[in-house]
């Protein structure tokens, strides 16, 4: 199908019609670490920042009561991916006005995304875990309609395996078990050539340091093995920047993913796939509109074509002068650290392609500033204006936030270095290292109701006390797992971790005792929370002698 001349002219949106300045707050300083101040172009659409205009009450998330956030992390979909680009938003826009025919588009993007990126063929999918998925789905049912209405039921199918090397399982691969294959592991070249079999429907590979050119398991010895053999291979390149030619197409991949939301700064709800026609044809077949598995993984005429849009700005962005301007955001927020007394920092600069930005260190002695880094975060997240930055504890002893700036707005660096100064430069009372006597001994084995949003469970600790610490086990719903925590006064606080390939779930439970029960609620991170009463079992443990036989077994 030939191109649309829409399809040409969308891509000529200007990426600036003019720009505008701003000069670095301050002058660079000795040991920041960062380079001289300089300025920064911005897009006509882009303001300067204020606190008062990010606080303002006309702000749309807190027209329902919710606050926004200075995003010093990167792009979290947790806390919005990026912030699309303004040729984006214009792409988006136009393609509101029109209906379309979505197989039509598919085949207009498609062509257009392989011209642009010297790729065989371009596909548009909502985010792009749901492209794996499609991926997946095309290469379980080889485009057929048949096969693909079934999924993820199997049963006589040609091909239902999918080997995934041990180093790229994460918590993304669901997307690829959602199609109901079984995973099988690999950590060898060996391992995978003895892997691979008819049922061999393709290979997943994540696009970190295992897979890398030089590893002795990387992304060219695994195509190598699997071209032969005509097993398709699929990266996963969600958080890089796009390289023209793609580099993983080179190296031997089929197709790779690339999230739309990241480092594109397109639409957060697209992905974008490159590589083999036959496979994306069938990966399109397989997604919405039509109807079969992929049909609630919707993607809209509005984040195709913004999702083209992202790729047409990215050829034509001065990522040079954005690399800059992030080590200028910096910058401002180092040296205005660096006047509290103890602040250390350095910036830390990335060699790979995945979350390609500078990163910020502020470190200091938590004996010093009576505050680690974990409070900083807690609160700097917390209280208003909000701003989401990382921590960690160093081995030195020292305690670490880390700060992004490559989606910050103009502007919000000034806010963010004030608020670091005044929660670190704050007067606080030396620590003292004492711990309320525990009210009671919880040693034994405790029954735990757990109460998750429409269904409580039963789980079990068994714990040791020792003072005011606590250990033991923690039997969920399938496994059982290690727990640990602390007792003060009647105030208990347990976590438990529970890990499985490509999964992790860490459980909080903070709760109060009385008597010989506990109540209170349970952090879950991104499940969110729930509560829980446990408790103590009165159950006596069976007493039975053993009697140890004298010899073998003289029947079975």
């Amino acid at each position: 199908m030939k191109r649309r001349n829409v399809i040409k002219g969308l891509a000529l949106f200007p990426l600036a019609a003019g720009t505008i300045t701003r000069e670095s707050v301050l002058a660079a300083s000795p040991g920041s670490g960062l380079r001289q101040s300089f300025t920064v172009p911005l897009t006509k659409a882009e303001s300067i920042t204020t606190e008062s205009s990010f606080m303002a009450e006309t702000n749309i998330f807190r027209s329902i009561g919710v606050e926004p956030i200075i995003n010093c992390r990167g792009a979290y979909t947790i806390i919005g991916g990026s912030l699309e680009l303004p040729p984006v938003r214009e792409a988006m826009e136009a393609a509101s006005q029109n209906f379309v025919q979505y197989d039509e588009l598919a085949e207009g993007i498609g062509q257009r995304l392989a011209d642009l990126t010297k790729s065989e063929w371009g596909m548009v999918s909502s985010g792009c875990a749901a492209g794996m998925k499609h991926v997946t789905a095309a290469c379980v049912t080889g485009g057929s309609p048949e096969k693909l209405i079934r999924i993820p039921n199997l049963t006589g199918f040609e091909k239902n395996e999918v080997i995934i090397p041990l180093y790229s399982r994460n918590t993304y691969d669901h997307s690829i078990r959602n199609i109901g294959v079984t995973i099988i592991h690999v950590s060898t070249p060996e391992e995978l050539e003895r892997a691979i079999n008819p049922r061999t429907a393709m290979i997943y590979v994540n696009a970190v340091n295992g897979s890398f050119t030089g590893q002795a398991f990387s992304l060219e010895v695994i195509a190598g093995i699997a071209k032969p053999k005509k097993v398709p291979v699929l990266i996963d390149a969600a958080a890089e920047n796009l390289t023209i030619p793609s580099v993983h197409l080179e190296r031997g991949a089929d197709v790779v993913a690339y999230s739309g939301g990241k480092a594109m700064r397109g639409p957060q709800c697209a992905g974008l796939l490159l590589g083999n026609k036959e496979i994306l044809m069938s990966a399109w077949q397989a997604s919405s509109p039509h109807h079969g598995p992929g049909r609630d993984n919707k993607v809209g005429r509005e984040e195709m074509i913004g999702m083209m849009a992202a790729v047409e700005t990215w050829i034509r962005r001065d990522h040079e002068a954005e690399y800059k301007s992030w080590l200028s955001r910096l910058d401002v927020i180092a040296k205005k650290a660096l006047t509290v007394q103890g602040v250390k920092t350095n910036v830390t600069n990335p060699t790979e392609l995945s979350n390609k930005h500078p990163t910020l260190w502020i470190s200091w002695d938590p004996a010093k500033l009576h505050v680690s880094a974990y409070e900083v975060a807690e609160e700097i997240s917390s209280t208003k204006p909000r701003v989401a930055i990382g921590s960690r504890d160093e081995s030195n002893g020292d305690t670490t936030i880390d700060i992004v700036s490559s989606h910050m707005k103009e502007g919000e660096d000034v806010i963010v270095a004030n608020r670091i100064y005044e929660i670190l430069s704050r007067k606080r009372s030396p620590r003292t290292e004492a711990m309320t006597a525990p009210a009671s001994n919880l040693t034994g084995k405790w029954d735990v109701d757990v109460r998750y949003f429409n269904s409580t469970v039963k789980h079990n600790f068994t714990l040791q006390q020792d003072g005011n610490w606590i250990n033991g086990t923690h039997k969920g719903d399938f496994d059982l797992r290690d727990i640990n925590g602390t007792i003060e006064g009647n105030q208990i606080k347990l976590s438990s971790v529970l890990r499985l390939p490509g999964d992790q779930i860490t459980f909080y439970f903070s709760g109060t005792l009385n008597g010989n029960s506990i109540t209170g609620d349970i952090h879950m991170g991104e499940y969110r929370t729930a509560t829980f009463t446990a408790s103590k079992s009165t159950d006596k443990p069976a007493r039975k002698k053993v009697l140890v036989p004298k010899g073998p077994p003289l029947a079975t």
